[in-house]
């Protein structure tokens, strides 16, 4: 089996200081370089709080989340953030580019900011990512004069630009109409193949999640059932 990529162990959030409100309970959950799982389940069942605390963009109130072998439980804010900004790439319903910048500058910003300097790699590896997802002809328009689903393009070319070994994505395909959403699909499938890295994906379309290789359904902040197809070598639990 594949390297694990994030661990959740016995992970626990609560909201409040006086009146206390646990809305993830006591999670565990292993996902592998290669993996696309779909994490489904109701509105209000804690998909986007379970997604953050994976990303680590929010801290579990008990438990340990483990990137790449790392335990994050004692790391600081800016520990956290270089760890996150290197091995985690993201992909939201809404795609928060930048309007005033083009899809290149887009794409390349993260890895600028890594590096320190703009170099002609960082600039090669944003044309070739656009280029990937079928914006070649578009990288020099501003993110304003693209059309949503080309920039959702744009969103997943600079999540995959600091070649991440998990890639998180929250509702990608909800404002899209099928024949979009199902390119979006391809493109994170073509990505997780090639990279070898692993994917999980929040989606309330049952479409999208029977194409997906495993599919954990989460309800009222527990995994109810973890189910993958025959030959990926995941346990199936209900």
């Amino acid at each position: 089996m594949a390297e694990a990529i994030l661990e959740l162990d016995q992970v626990v959030k609560s909201y409040g200081d006086h009146v206390i409100t646990e809305v993830i309970h006591g999670v565990d959950l292993q996902v592998h370089g290669g993996d696309f799982t779909a994490l489904i389940g109701p509105s209000g069942s804690g998909k986007s709080t379970l997604l953050n605390l994976m990303g680590l963009l929010d801290r579990p109130t008990r438990g340990r989340v483990i990137v790449r072998g790392t335990d994050t439980t004692g790391m600081d804010d800016t520990q956290t953030t270089l760890l996150r900004g290197r091995s985690i790439g993201f992909v939201f319903q809404f795609h928060h580019l930048l309007p005033a910048f083009t899809a290149l500058e887009n794409v390349y910003l993260p890895m600028w900011s890594d590096q320190g300097k703009l170099t002609v790699e960082i600039r090669r590896r944003a044309r070739e990512l656009l280029e990937r997802v079928g914006l070649g002809p578009q990288m020099n328009n501003k993110a304003t004069d693209l059309s949503g689903g080309q920039q959702q393009r744009v969103a997943i070319a600079r999540a995959l630009a600091m070649r991440p070994a998990l890639v998180l994505a929250d509702e990608p395909t909800g404002n899209l109409d099928t024949h979009t959403a199902d390119q979006i699909f391809e493109l994170l499938r073509e990505f997780g193949r090639k990279e070898g890295s692993a994917l999980v994906i929040v989606t309330h379309d049952h479409r999208i999640a029977d194409r997906c290789d495993r599919v954990v359904e989460l309800v009222d902040g527990a995994i109810v059932s973890d189910e993958a197809r025959a030959g990926t070598g995941h346990r199936r639990r209900s």
